[in-house]
Order: structure tokens, then C-alpha cells, then sequence
């Protein structure tokens, strides 16, 4: 199967769910994504995402049927039933107008915050899987050192790796697997719906699952650490967090301990990702992507907080 074929084939899927009529309409579809792990195309107001060949489908359904019972914080899907596509689940999600990445300055950082902070409040509505957060950096280390074995900034980058607890590195069972999580939270898992004004909701439920609630905090915390987010919209983040009653820091004092691991995790992860993706295309490390390595490198004589049991 071509990716022309499959991108073709879902655009077509999406305008039959899209239009209950057999009549042609004008719309036109647009492609919004194209990866491995999810093809996504928007023909009118409806979404149609192509999930990645290693989905499984009852851990998505599960997923799914999760979403459609935390309205108000989750995107609704249009059904909580998969299909099949070229061996690929599809889902069908409501059109919601992303986060505009050429205004920054807009980031709804307190929306995103006070939404997490629903989330984890909202006890899981049925049995779920664990979240997947600490899988996919799992997967970006195997990457990592299927692409660069031998690149410079490979070495601490896997030397922070091992300094990690084991559940951090998916060796182990989470130390929380009560609390409804996200799995991978950032600014482009937001949009609001309906389009374009309505209000913030999270989207991809690829993660979703019962896990460390500080791990959807991990990444502003990293980049903050990293010094790639200012402070004033960490400071931002974190107090919306508090101020909605969000379980997964303190109400108050430092919240530090509990996020350390995490946010380290979330570092190592993307700079295995950024480090395989250079050297894939050929070329050096940017400025951002280096400063990932250097963070990395510095994890290496400090160790992980030793707090609240999250270093197990």
C-alpha cells in the first residue's frame, strides 16, 4: 500500500461520513497530517485520523469509549467504533480549529492547564490501559539507537535514559494507575470546538490512559528547564494547574520533586527523537535540538528527585 493510496482512500472515507447524501459536494478534503503514527485528513467539519499499523484495536476502543463519556474536556468522536482501512484503524472526530503556531503569544496555556486538571479530577469512566507516555519514550530510545548508534550526542542522551526509574523507562508499572491521564500533552493536542471560537478541548486519545498525572505536566516542564519555555508561561501553566485543583503537584511550594522525573523523561525522549530525526536527514543538530543534548548531558551528575515515590 502507497501512501498516495491510503491518503486517497481516506479522503474519501471521511467525505462519505461527512455527507449523508450520495450527491458530489464542493468541500474538498485537506490533509492536516501525514505520519507513520497517524494520517489525518478534514473534509468539511468532519476529521478522519488513520492510526498507526501498530494500534491495538481494544486499547483504542477502550480509549474511544472513555472520551465519549468526559464531555467538556476530551473531544467527542463521532463514533466510538473504529474502522478498517488498509489495516490501519480509522476514527472520525468533529473538525475544531487548532492553536495558531504563528501567534505565541495566544497560547492558551491556562485553558490547556485547566483542562488537564478536569482530567485528572474525572475518574476513569471504564477500564482503561496504562498511558502510554512512558511507552513512547521507550520507543524513541529504540530509535535512537537504531538511527545513531554511534553519533556524539547519542551517549548522554542514553546515559540520562538509565538514570531514570524503571516505570519512567516502561520497565515497570506505574506507581499511580487510578488517575486518568492524557499520555502527551502539548500545544498541538488543543482545538477549539466548535470551530473557530468555541471552547479549548483535547484531542488524540492514541495515550489516553490511567497513569503518573505529572507526566502531562512533563513537558512544559522540561522545555522550562531546558530553557526553551519562558518563565512567565511556565508560571502561567503551572499556576492555572493549581488554582483548578490539579492532583498531580502540590497545591503549593515546590513542585519539583514530583515533577522531576517526568520532565527529565520528557527531555531525554524528545531529544532521542530530535538526535534520530537529524541524523536520518543527513544533518547536524540545531540550536534547540543541541540544547535537548546539552540538558541531557547535564542529567548525568544529578540524579532524579527521590520524592513522593515517584523514583522507585
Amino acid at each position: 500500500m502507497t501512501a498516495d493510496l491510503l491518503l486517497s482512500e481516506l479522503a474519501a472515507t471521511a467525505e462519505a461520513k461527512a455527507h449523508a447524501a450520495a450527491e458530489p459536494c464542493p468541500c474538498g478534503t485537506t490533509t492536516l497530517a501525514d505520519r507513520p503514527d497517524g494520517t489525518v485528513v478534514r473534509h468539511a467539519d468532519t476529521v478522519a485520523k488513520a492510526h498507526a499499523t501498530d494500534t491495538l484495536l481494544p486499547e483504542l476502543t477502550l480509549r474511544l469509549t472513555a472520551a465519549t463519556h468526559v464531555p467538556g474536556i476530551l473531544l467527542q468522536p463521532l463514533s466510538p467504533t473504529p474502522v478498517a482501512l488498509h489495516g490501519r484503524p480509522v476514527t472520525f472526530w468533529p473538525y475544531g480549529a487548532p492553536v495558531d503556531p504563528d501567534n505565541p503569544d495566544a497560547a492558551p496555556w491556562e485553558d490547556a492547564a485547566a483542562l488537564l486538571a478536569a482530567l485528572h479530577r474525572t475518574p476513569a469512566p471504564t477500564a482503561l490501559p496504562p498511558m502510554r507516555g512512558p511507552a513512547k519514550a521507550s520507543r524513541a530510545m529504540a530509535r535512537l539507537r537504531a538511527a545513531a548508534p554511534a553519533h556524539p550526542a547519542t551517549a548522554p542522551v542514553l546515559r540520562a535514559w538509565s538514570a531514570l526509574p524503571r516505570w519512567a523507562r516502561a520497565e515497570a508499572p506505574m506507581p499511580d494507575t487510578r488517575t486518568l491521564c492524557h499520555g502527551d500533552l502539548h500545544l498541538g493536542q488543543l482545538v477549539r470546538h466548535p470551530a473557530p471560537d468555541g471552547p479549548w478541548r483535547l484531542i488524540d486519545v492514541d495515550d489516553l490512559g490511567t497513569g503518573v498525572p505529572a507526566w502531562d505536566l512533563a513537558r512544559p516542564a522540561a522545555w522550562y528547564a531546558c530553557g526553551l519555555l519562558p518563565p512567565d508561561e511556565w508560571i502561567r501553566f503551572l499556576a492555572a494547574y493549581r488554582t483548578s485543583g490539579g492532583p498531580a503537584v502540590p497545591a503549593d511550594g515546590d513542585p519539583w520533586p514530583v515533577l522531576d522525573v517526568p520532565a527529565r523523561a520528557l527531555t531525554v525522549q524528545t531529544a532521542a527523537r530530535a538526535v534520530a530525526k537529524a541524523v536520518e536527514a543527513g544533518r547536524p543538530l540545531d540550536e534547540v535540538e543541541q540544547a535537548l543534548v546539552d540538558a541531557c548531558d547535564r542529567m548525568g551528575t544529578a540524579p532524579p528527585e527521590l520524592a513522593a515515590g515517584y523514583a522507585k
